[in-house]
């Protein structure tokens, strides 16, 4: 698709954002783009709100120009293994004044937005089948929190903004440029949105710890 063609003033959709990053994606595999290139403009992708802001992400890259039925087509998804929850396209997890927690071996959507309203989301994926490079994770803390761990094999980043409440990203870069990249985005109210890579329990408390200790 030639992103240049599209009116540049509408807003963009969950969809335009999924394709540019599909396009950074096929660029990065082909060394167009360097990892810190691919991860900047990445982060730029998901804070995108209209079409001008997405266009100079992939303006210099040939697969913007291409006409739809001159793209790879995309590899057909594998079956489920046994035990194994089958994908969704987009998944919600809902916490009103209770608990939601996804966790165990499953496999992650494309897109998973979390809302805890007086209540709490729990989002693990230390054990998850990833079959999408780019996994974004929406999420709304309204006095509430939403908690987020990835393993250390993945990269971490995301965009938010805490209104007296808190939004921390513990940002991590995975040395393999084919590793899945998780972004959260998120806005907290009153309440917490927080997402780090998974630890042992023992360095895990102790890092806790020690942000306490310096006040952050």
């Amino acid at each position: 698709m030639d992103l240049e063609k599209q009116p540049s003033a509408l807003r963009a959709s969950d969809a335009d954002r999924d394709r540019t990053a599909d396009i950074l994606r096929e660029a990065l595999a082909e060394g167009r783009l360097t990892a810190d290139e691919h991860a900047e403009r990445i982060d730029g992708v998901y804070r995108a709100k209209t079409m001008a802001e997405l266009q100079p992400l992939v303006r210099d890259l040939p697969a913007a120009h291409e006409q739809p039925s001159a793209r790879r087509p995309a590899p057909a998804p594998s079956r489920p293994s046994p035990g194994v929850v089958p994908p969704v396209a987009d998944e919600n997890l809902v916490a009103v004044l209770s608990g939601s927690v996804r966790r165990g071996r499953w496999r992650v959507g494309r897109r998973t937005h979390a809302y805890a309203v007086f209540g709490s989301v729990e989002i693990d994926l230390s054990e998850a089948i990833f079959e999408h490079r780019q996994v974004v994770i929406k999420a709304f803390a309204i006095f509430g929190s939403v908690e987020v761990r990835v393993p250390e094999n993945v990269s971490l980043r995301g965009s938010g903004t805490g209104v007296l409440g808190s939004y921390e990203v513990d940002t991590l870069d995975s040395p393999d440029q084919d590793a899945p990249v998780v972004f959260v985005d998120g806005v907290a109210v009153m309440g917490s949105i927080e997402a780090t890579p998974r630890r042992g329990k023992f360095v895990r408390d102790l890092h806790r710890q020690l942000r306490k200790h310096l006040g952050h």
